[in-house]
């Protein structure tokens, strides 16, 4: 067996054999097309080498099965034998035995689209095959090169933080086409490169449903995949050859099995060749590939990104999701959460806010990857902030490209105050421009208030400013940065006039001075309450 990851020996172009000086080939007769390629050289003297051919091959002959006196119709039945046996060229040695390529053969290969090549005497025909061999060898070479160079740079972004879409792309780069990740429930996750034309994207849509367990048995794939396509074909493992009749009633004792469902399907739907692949095992999610042209090491280049989407793909759908879900409905049903903490492997937990260095808000898919680095299948992407849930146990450190805020390790009783914490927390990062910033968790001094009292005395102090949480809001971080006008612009995302005015308006509602540190200090213990 062929190993996958690996890819085979290219044919080598005609064009790359005739511009060989040293060999001195002249075409003169067939088409010149430079899309023709040969696989070996084989040389014959049969008057019919049809049995002998395997199809691709340089055929050399210097004629010696010609007859003497041998008219056109020797000639057309020696081309057209050549031509059903898939022959790609025909090269004719000149001397000992012709002085001269036969005008009869020269017409025939006209006739039958076979290119004619003319090998000089002076160029034996070891020469030539040796010659193909070569080219053969380095276009191996660089086919390898290309494939270890792939791997090397799937490899690298398979190692990202955010590591499903820089493979998506770099696979399409690598391709010169286009790549997409399709979800279990068939739609599109995520995609790369230059989208195919209309047509072929929807074809290579169907033939990801072959792939699919519930959609791959005969009779339940789409339509157009069942419509005579590649994929179709790869499907229908054990259909009936031609000519033969297959029982459509199982005899007594026999239990009918689904044929099973292909890993891989292709197809090439107007020029553009279309490729998919099955992630992992029964998980439904499939890489998909679109490409104008086809190389032997496309197949491998594709099936290394197809596994290292299976790993990625699979740490989202860990063996936990059971337990998560179990926990969620019971949550939906009222049990408390300490009563369903079991469920999720922990008994404290960190809540993280994230948001990402860029300005587009984060999409499901980055908010997954994220939880897959923090290890946490507990996300939540809610607007502009990602909201993950950590164990205790599993250290939180800086992440590329997002900016976190960290709660203090609480029991599942106190996740609302470790929400309230990270969201904090993350403000004061973005406004101090740190990756990653903790809330303390020191005893305060606010701590020797009672509970009752301090809630009490904060609602009646910020009363004025309560009905609007934008001043709460502003006057909260613009204290947590110590009245710093361009920093809580920064974390509030609104502009350093707009601070000053709402800042204002606080001073004015609550009669206030705040330049004065006592006022600030009560303040900010009554907005801590709230």
């Amino acid at each position: 067996m062929t190993d996958p990851m690996v890819p085979p020996t290219p044919p080598v172009h005609l064009q790359a054999l005739l511009a060989r000086e040293d060999l001195g080939l002249r075409r003169i007769a067939g088409p010149d097309d430079p899309g023709t390629v040969i696989r070996w050289a084989h040389a014959s003297e049969m008057a019919d080498p049809y049995p002998y051919l395997l199809g691709g091959e340089l055929l050399l002959s210097a004629g010696v099965h010609i007859p003497e006196g041998a008219g056109p119709g020797y000639f057309d039945a020696y081309v057209s034998r050549i031509v059903a046996a898939g022959g790609a060229a025909l090269g004719f040695g000149v001397a000992p035995v012709h002085e001269a390529v036969p005008k009869a053969l020269v017409e025939a290969c006209e006739m039958h689209g076979l290119p004619l090549l003319e090998v000089p005497p002076r160029t034996t025909f070891s020469a030539v095959a040796r010659a193909v061999w070569q080219l053969m060898a380095q276009a191996r070479l660089a086919e390898l090169r290309r494939v270890t160079e792939a791997q090397q740079s799937l490899a690298a972004a398979a190692a990202r933080p955010d590591p499903l879409r820089p493979v998506l792309r770099r696979l399409a780069q690598r391709l010169n086409g286009w790549a997409a990740l399709y979800a279990p429930d068939t739609t599109e996750l995520a995609a790369s490169g230059p989208p195919p034309p209309p047509t072929a994207h929807q074809a290579l849509t169907h033939l990801t449903q072959v792939l699919r367990p519930d959609t791959g048995a005969a009779g339940s794939r789409p339509p157009a995949a069942a419509a005579g396509s590649h994929a179709a074909a790869a499907a229908q493992v054990g259909a009936a050859a031609p000519g033969e009749h297959r029982q459509a009633t199982p005899t007594p004792g026999e239990h009918r099995q689904a044929p099973p469902t292909p890993t891989s399907a292709s197809d090439t739907v107007d020029g553009t060749h279309l490729a998919a692949y099955a992630l992992g095992t029964g998980h439904g999610f499939v890489l998909a590939v679109a490409t104008p042209h086809r190389t032997p090491g496309d197949h491998t280049i594709a099936s290394v990104a197809a596994a290292l989407l299976t790993l990625l793909t699979g740490q989202l759908r860990s063996s936990t999701a059971t337990a998560r879900s179990s926990a969620l409905v019971r949550l939906l049903l009222g049990t408390p959460p300490p009563d369903v903490a079991h469920l999720l492997g922990a008994e404290r937990w960190h809540m993280v806010h994230a948001r990402p260095d860029g300005q587009a808000p984060p999409d499901p898919l980055a908010a997954a990857a994220l939880g897959t680095a923090l290890g946490s299948a507990l996300v939540d992407p809610a607007g502009e902030t990602v909201r993950v849930l950590v164990p205790a146990d599993h250290p939180v450190e800086p992440l590329p490209g997002w900016t976190l805020g960290v709660s203090t390790a609480v029991a599942p009783e106190n996740w609302p105050a470790a929400d309230t914490q990270a969201a904090r927390a993350l403000a004061r990062a973005r406004a101090t421009r740190t990756r990653l910033l903790r809330h303390g968790d020191r005893p305060a001094l606010a701590d020797l208030v009672p509970p009752h009292d301090a809630d009490a005395h904060a609602r009646s102090l910020l009363a004025p400013i309560a009905a609007t949480p934008a001043l709460t809001d502003t006057l909260r971080t613009w204290l947590s940065l110590h009245g710093s006008w361009d920093r809580t612009a920064v974390a509030l995302s609104v502009h350093r006039n707009t601070v000053r005015q709402r800042i204002a308006r606080c001073a004015a509602l609550l009669d206030a001075d705040l330049d004065d540190p006592d006022v600030r200090m009560e303040l900010w213990f009554a907005l801590r309450r709230t």
